[in-house]
């Protein structure tokens, strides 16, 4: 059997980023507002749910700039997970957990009842509204009271759809151009990953639980604002946008 001993996580997490860049070239502006925030309203030891985790994108930026802060961080991709414990092992600050998120029990995996601030970004967009809209409702019961949570994902606004279809345009464009001059898609990193011996086997696993990529239908940010109030949260709202995403706090 293949072992991790020896492999360059650090490498893996790059080049995970750099994937992301090319979909999200925004992608650290979201993640600095989201720790500005995180600071402002719930200090800098804050104990923090890293939701839908993947490679530990979130941990590792929010443990960067608050190294007193401690992360849970929660996936059910085995592959994702893999470089995630890798890259984190021996940190006692953090603690990863396997659990699918459309399993109503999934919070009792935790190893806290309650957190200050659970975060997730572009992790989602694949659940559908009804379902996104139910595990907004137990993520509320996991915020204490003034605890946070944040969610930067894909929003859509159906009501302007030229502007939706210019940025569309303009977006790929960019991304055509950066794909020839090397960036990987989606598709591609999933390749590299599938040869490695470390992570071919979680790989196959992963395609095993989700099949290939597909997305839910990306409610506007007003949606995801009002569900959260309707679940529990005092205030939501968006505190960061592009032209294609939106980053949502709300406050329990």
């Amino acid at each position: 059997m293949t072992t991790s001993a020896g492999t360059d996580w650090a490498a893996w997490q790059n080049s995970w980023d750099r994937q992301q860049e090319w979909y999200m070239p925004d992608r650290e502006d979201r993640f600095r507002i989201m720790l500005d925030m995180v600071e402002a309203l719930v200090g800098t030891t804050p104990r923090v749910l890293d939701l839908a985790c993947g490679t530990g994108s979130i941990t590792a930026r929010l443990l960067a700039r608050f190294p007193g802060a401690t992360s849970t961080g929660v996936d059910l991709d085995p592959a994702l997970l893999a470089i995630a414990r890798g890259t984190f092992e021996g940190d006692d600050r953090v603690s990863f957990v396997t659990a699918d998120l459309k399993d109503p029990d999934w919070a009792a995996r935790l190893p806290y009842a309650s957190y200050d601030a659970v975060l997730t970004a572009t992790a989602l967009h694949w659940l559908h509204s009804e379902p996104l809209a139910d595990l907004y409702g137990r993520i509320a019961e996991l915020v204490r009271a003034g605890g946070v949570f944040m969610n930067a994902d894909h929003m859509i606004d159906d009501g302007t759809p030229r502007i939706n279809a210019a940025e569309r345009a303009q977006r790929h464009a960019r991304m055509d151009q950066a794909k020839r001059d090397g960036a990987l898609d989606w598709a591609e990193w999933w390749q590299v990953a599938a040869k490695d011996p470390v992570l071919a086997e979680p790989t196959a696993r992963r395609f095993e639980i989700y099949g290939e990529h597909a997305d839910g239908d990306m409610p506007s940010a007003a949606w995801h604002a009002r569900t959260l109030r309707e679940k529990g949260f005092t205030e939501a709202r968006p505190v960061w946008c592009s032209p294609s995403d939106s980053l949502v706090l709300a406050l329990k």
